[in-house]
Protein backbone atom coordinates (compact mmCIF):
# COMPACT_ATOMS: atom_id res chain seq x y z
CA UNK A 1 0.00 0.00 0.00
CA UNK A 2 1.47 3.24 -0.99
CA UNK A 3 2.51 5.16 2.30
CA UNK A 4 1.08 8.98 1.47
CA UNK A 5 -2.69 6.90 1.13
CA UNK A 6 -1.46 5.24 4.95
CA UNK A 7 -0.14 8.67 6.19
CA UNK A 8 -3.24 10.42 5.09
CA UNK A 9 -5.50 7.88 6.60
CA UNK A 10 -4.27 7.91 9.81
CA UNK A 11 -4.07 12.10 9.14
CA UNK A 12 -7.90 11.73 8.54
CA UNK A 13 -8.44 9.78 11.37
CA UNK A 14 -6.89 12.07 13.77
CA UNK A 15 -9.23 14.50 12.94
CA UNK A 16 -12.05 12.38 13.89
CA UNK A 17 -10.66 11.09 16.89
CA UNK A 18 -10.11 14.98 18.42
CA UNK A 19 -13.44 16.11 17.40
CA UNK A 20 -15.67 14.64 18.94
CA UNK A 21 -19.42 15.46 18.89
CA UNK A 22 -20.92 17.88 21.50
CA UNK A 23 -24.59 18.45 22.88
CA UNK A 24 -26.43 20.33 20.65
CA UNK A 25 -28.05 23.18 21.61
CA UNK A 26 -31.28 24.48 20.62
CA UNK A 27 -29.74 28.02 20.77
CA UNK A 28 -29.31 29.07 17.09
CA UNK A 29 -25.93 30.38 15.94
CA UNK A 30 -25.67 34.22 15.19
CA UNK A 31 -21.57 33.78 15.64
CA UNK A 32 -19.69 33.43 11.93
CA UNK A 33 -17.03 31.00 11.80
CA UNK A 34 -14.39 29.37 9.04
CA UNK A 35 -16.62 26.07 9.09
CA UNK A 36 -20.04 26.25 8.74
CA UNK A 37 -22.58 26.06 11.86
CA UNK A 38 -23.40 22.60 11.91
CA UNK A 39 -20.08 21.62 12.19
CA UNK A 40 -19.04 23.72 14.77
CA UNK A 41 -22.28 22.97 17.07
CA UNK A 42 -22.11 19.53 16.60
CA UNK A 43 -17.95 18.72 16.90
CA UNK A 44 -17.38 17.42 13.19
CA UNK A 45 -16.79 18.00 9.53
CA UNK A 46 -19.17 17.80 6.87
CA UNK A 47 -17.79 16.97 3.60
CA UNK A 48 -16.97 20.12 2.27
CA UNK A 49 -15.58 21.42 5.36
CA UNK A 50 -13.52 18.26 5.47
CA UNK A 51 -11.91 18.71 1.85
CA UNK A 52 -11.03 22.35 2.85
CA UNK A 53 -9.06 21.07 5.49
CA UNK A 54 -7.48 18.51 3.16
CA UNK A 55 -6.52 20.92 0.85
CA UNK A 56 -5.14 23.46 3.24
CA UNK A 57 -8.02 25.93 2.97
CA UNK A 58 -8.49 25.28 6.85
CA UNK A 59 -6.10 24.44 9.09
CA UNK A 60 -6.87 22.59 12.20
CA UNK A 61 -6.85 25.61 14.66
CA UNK A 62 -9.37 27.03 12.72
CA UNK A 63 -11.62 24.38 13.27
CA UNK A 64 -10.84 23.78 16.79
CA UNK A 65 -11.07 27.66 17.31
CA UNK A 66 -14.51 27.36 15.40
CA UNK A 67 -16.03 24.90 17.85
CA UNK A 68 -14.58 26.31 21.16
CA UNK A 69 -16.13 29.78 20.47
CA UNK A 70 -19.25 28.42 19.03
CA UNK A 71 -19.85 26.56 22.60
CA UNK A 72 -18.96 29.15 24.41
CA UNK A 73 -21.49 31.70 22.74
CA UNK A 74 -24.23 29.10 24.19
CA UNK A 75 -23.39 30.61 27.35
CA UNK A 76 -21.62 34.25 27.13
CA UNK A 77 -23.90 36.88 24.60
CA UNK A 78 -21.13 38.67 23.66
CA UNK A 79 -19.60 35.93 21.81
CA UNK A 80 -22.87 35.35 19.74
CA UNK A 81 -21.99 38.33 17.74
CA UNK A 82 -18.65 37.77 17.37
CA UNK A 83 -17.02 36.81 13.46
CA UNK A 84 -13.90 34.43 13.69
CA UNK A 85 -12.44 34.94 10.44
CA UNK A 86 -9.65 32.57 11.24
CA UNK A 87 -6.92 30.90 13.69
CA UNK A 88 -3.57 30.32 13.42
CA UNK A 89 -1.22 28.55 15.25
CA UNK A 90 2.91 29.50 16.10
CA UNK A 91 4.63 27.92 18.51
CA UNK A 92 1.98 27.12 20.69
CA UNK A 93 0.37 30.08 20.36
CA UNK A 94 -2.52 31.22 18.88
CA UNK A 95 -3.89 34.30 16.99
CA UNK A 96 -7.14 35.07 16.10
CA UNK A 97 -8.12 36.86 13.56
CA UNK A 98 -11.75 38.87 14.43
CA UNK A 99 -13.43 42.83 13.85
CA UNK A 100 -12.06 45.39 15.42
CA UNK A 101 -15.31 45.93 17.21
CA UNK A 102 -15.12 42.15 18.51
CA UNK A 103 -11.29 42.52 19.66
CA UNK A 104 -12.83 45.84 21.70
CA UNK A 105 -15.52 44.19 23.04
CA UNK A 106 -12.88 41.79 24.18
CA UNK A 107 -9.97 44.11 25.57
CA UNK A 108 -12.67 46.04 27.65
CA UNK A 109 -13.62 42.80 29.52
CA UNK A 110 -10.95 40.94 31.59
CA UNK A 111 -13.71 38.19 32.50
CA UNK A 112 -14.23 37.56 28.93
CA UNK A 113 -10.71 37.64 27.68
CA UNK A 114 -9.87 35.38 30.82
CA UNK A 115 -12.63 32.58 29.67
CA UNK A 116 -11.35 32.86 25.85
CA UNK A 117 -7.58 32.63 27.04
CA UNK A 118 -8.72 29.58 29.25
CA UNK A 119 -10.21 28.00 26.25
CA UNK A 120 -6.73 27.47 24.26
CA UNK A 121 -3.39 25.24 25.78
CA UNK A 122 -1.30 28.42 24.46
CA UNK A 123 -1.22 32.09 24.94
CA UNK A 124 -3.72 33.55 22.21
CA UNK A 125 -3.44 37.29 20.84
CA UNK A 126 -5.89 39.03 19.17
CA UNK A 127 -5.75 40.52 15.55
CA UNK A 128 -7.64 42.91 13.62
CA UNK A 129 -8.80 40.84 9.85
CA UNK A 130 -7.22 42.33 6.96
CA UNK A 131 -4.71 44.43 8.85
CA UNK A 132 -1.46 45.63 7.73
CA UNK A 133 1.89 44.82 8.91
CA UNK A 134 1.79 48.10 11.00
CA UNK A 135 -1.97 47.43 12.73
CA UNK A 136 -0.35 43.68 13.37
CA UNK A 137 2.38 44.36 15.35
CA UNK A 138 0.43 47.28 17.28
CA UNK A 139 -2.23 44.17 17.90
CA UNK A 140 0.50 42.42 18.76
CA UNK A 141 2.35 44.60 21.30
CA UNK A 142 -1.68 45.42 23.51
CA UNK A 143 -1.38 47.00 26.10
CA UNK A 144 1.97 48.22 24.98
CA UNK A 145 2.45 51.71 23.21
CA UNK A 146 4.57 51.58 20.43
CA UNK A 147 6.64 54.68 19.93
CA UNK A 148 7.66 54.36 16.39
CA UNK A 149 7.79 51.30 13.87
CA UNK A 150 10.71 52.04 11.05
CA UNK A 151 11.83 50.07 8.13
CA UNK A 152 15.83 49.14 8.41
CA UNK A 153 17.95 47.25 5.68
CA UNK A 154 20.38 44.83 7.47
CA UNK A 155 23.65 43.48 5.82
CA UNK A 156 22.61 41.11 2.59
CA UNK A 157 19.65 42.95 1.74
CA UNK A 158 17.62 41.68 4.08
CA UNK A 159 14.71 44.18 4.99
CA UNK A 160 13.51 44.50 8.87
CA UNK A 161 11.52 46.63 10.93
CA UNK A 162 12.21 48.35 14.00
CA UNK A 163 9.78 48.81 16.93
CA UNK A 164 10.24 51.00 19.55
CA UNK A 165 8.15 50.84 22.75
CA UNK A 166 7.61 52.70 25.43
CA UNK A 167 8.81 51.56 29.07
CA UNK A 168 11.70 49.45 30.00
CA UNK A 169 12.68 46.02 29.80
CA UNK A 170 11.88 44.38 32.99
CA UNK A 171 11.02 40.84 34.53
CA UNK A 172 7.81 41.81 35.20
CA UNK A 173 6.99 43.27 31.53
CA UNK A 174 3.28 42.54 30.41
CA UNK A 175 4.21 40.83 27.16
CA UNK A 176 6.74 38.10 26.15
CA UNK A 177 8.33 40.32 23.26
CA UNK A 178 10.27 36.90 22.11
CA UNK A 179 7.18 35.32 21.31
CA UNK A 180 5.82 38.18 19.50
CA UNK A 181 8.89 38.33 17.17
CA UNK A 182 8.18 34.31 16.59
CA UNK A 183 5.13 34.80 15.79
CA UNK A 184 5.51 37.97 13.40
CA UNK A 185 8.00 36.39 11.46
CA UNK A 186 6.22 33.05 11.20
CA UNK A 187 2.51 34.03 10.45
CA UNK A 188 3.85 37.49 8.49
CA UNK A 189 7.44 37.01 7.64
CA UNK A 190 8.24 39.86 9.38
CA UNK A 191 11.88 40.50 10.71
CA UNK A 192 11.58 42.52 14.36
CA UNK A 193 13.96 44.24 15.98
CA UNK A 194 12.20 45.71 19.00
CA UNK A 195 14.24 48.51 21.27
CA UNK A 196 12.95 49.65 24.49
CA UNK A 197 12.37 53.71 25.30
CA UNK A 198 14.47 53.29 28.23
CA UNK A 199 17.48 50.87 28.76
Amino acid sequence: MNKDKINHGLYRAYFRIVYLPVPVSKKPISLRTPICSFDAMNGILCPQCESKLDSGQLTKSDVDASIKLVQLSQKIPQIEKFTLNSCRESNGNYVLYLSSADIMTIRQSRELYRILQGEFVGKIWLVEQGCDDKKFIEDMFFPIKILTINQLWAPGGVRKTKVIVSGRKTSRFPIDVDKIIVISQHLRKIELVVEFERK
